[in-house]
């Protein structure tokens, strides 16, 4: 691993080649969670950017104590991979955007009611569900471009020849109206392990976890259907969530905050939506907390991105990629704040894990059309 997990204090830690880039802000927050009461070691990955307090792109483990906080307002947001039958060779860009354009962002009351199981129906936040979101939240049809470890891929199920659709959106308002009822009474005092507190808060957490993981199968499943076409989950990970875990001998609560497990199988690593994503097999480390980078990571606020890009690019122009993709979506600042400008290169992201020996590539995926928002919504 050489010099690639760096220290940065006893109990801090980032993974970093000398050429990768990351935010001192970053580094700084990483350290100041590092120094909350009961944390162990805390890791950040190579997409490591600063967020609302706390870093993006990290694992924590701490004994003793957890802290809502760090996992943040969309618990069990994660990425699911499926493949579909749609053959690449009979692909139509234009007609399947046009399709993609007048599917609502919201799904139909009468088409959930079809789908969903009791425990769901009557749901308080039902209506949000097989829906998207908003910020680096999407849907994306993609193409094996390369394979590098064809039994691998073939073992996992991927089709050479056949569309795959990654989807990658969480627990909508429900992860919020979590943390803002924690927030509210125990602020970012965190709760301690065994307590009823903490045991409430992890039914919260789990029934969150669920309320996402069907989320994005609802997601795929409208998709899907715009397009007559079925799919097979290959895989589905959260990547913001907390877990039991032990590190050495001491029992204690894994954090991760905008980084995929490495150690549930194959796992996607996604660029911006103009650069490629990779199907990566992990090697489990105790050394990076069991997790892996989550994406590119950003390298602009998005306080900044329609500032820097709006002189260059119209709303239309970045709507078509430099890899031949298309993006719907016609919210005109978040299609500037999701930019692949804004992102660092996924492949300077791979390098770092690849380097650190945590994860070896096994298809290289192209992007051909991306979902985030069609600006409209069903009745």
């Amino acid at each position: 691993m050489g010099n690639i997990i760096r220290p940065l204090s006893d109990v801090a830690s980032w993974i970093a080649s000398e050429n990768l880039w990351i935010e001192s802000s970053a580094l700084q927050q990483l350290n100041h969670t590092a120094s909350l009461p009961g944390m162990l070691r805390v890791v950040g990955m190579p997409d490591l950017h600063p967020g609302r307090g706390y870093p993006i792109g990290a694992a924590c483990f701490s004994a003793g104590r957890f802290y809502p906080a760090l996992v943040g307002n969309d618990i069990g947001c994660g990425m699911g991979l499926w493949q579909t039958d749609l053959v690449a060779r009979r692909l139509n860009l234009d007609k399947l955007e046009k399709r993609l354009q007048g599917m609502a962002d919201i799904a139909a009351s009468s088409w959930l009611d079809e789908r969903l199981e009791d425990d769901f129906y009557r749901h308080p936040f039902r209506a949000a569900l097989g829906s998207i979101g908003g910020g680096n939240h999407f849907a994306e049809f993609q193409q094996v471009e390369t394979l590098l470890d064809s039994d691998v891929a073939s073992q996992a199920g991927v089709q050479v020849h056949q569309l795959l659709l990654l989807v990658h959106s969480g627990s909508r308002g429900v992860g919020q109206h979590i943390l803002q009822h924690h927030i509210t009474r125990f602020s970012h005092h965190g709760l301690e392990i065994g307590s009823p507190e903490a045991q409430r808060y992890l039914r919260d957490h789990d029934a969150a976890l669920a309320f996402a993981r069907l989320n994005r199968q609802l997601i795929a499943g409208r998709l899907l259907e715009q397009f007559r076409a079925q799919g097979e989950r290959l895989l589905d990970l959260f990547h913001n969530l907390l877990e039991p875990a032990q590190l050495g001998d001491i029992q204690g609560i894994l954090h991760r905050k905008g980084a995929t497990p490495s150690d549930k199988g194959l796992v996607i690593l996604p660029g911006s939506r103009g650069d490629y994503s990779y199907l990566l097999q992990p090697t489990a480390c105790e050394q990076s907390l069991w997790s892996l980078a989550h994406g590119a990571g950003r390298k602009w606020m998005r306080t900044e991105c329609k500032g820097r890009l709006s002189a260059k690019f119209s709303p239309q122009q970045l709507s078509r990629t430099a890899l031949g993709s298309r993006v719907i979506c016609r919210d005109r600042q978040l299609i500037y704040e999701e930019a692949p400008q804004a992102y660092k290169s996924v492949d300077s992201v791979l390098d770092c894990l690849v380097q650190a020996g945590l994860a070896k590539p096994v298809a290289r995926l192209r992007p051909l059309l991306t979902w985030k928002t069609s600006g409209e919504r069903s009745a």
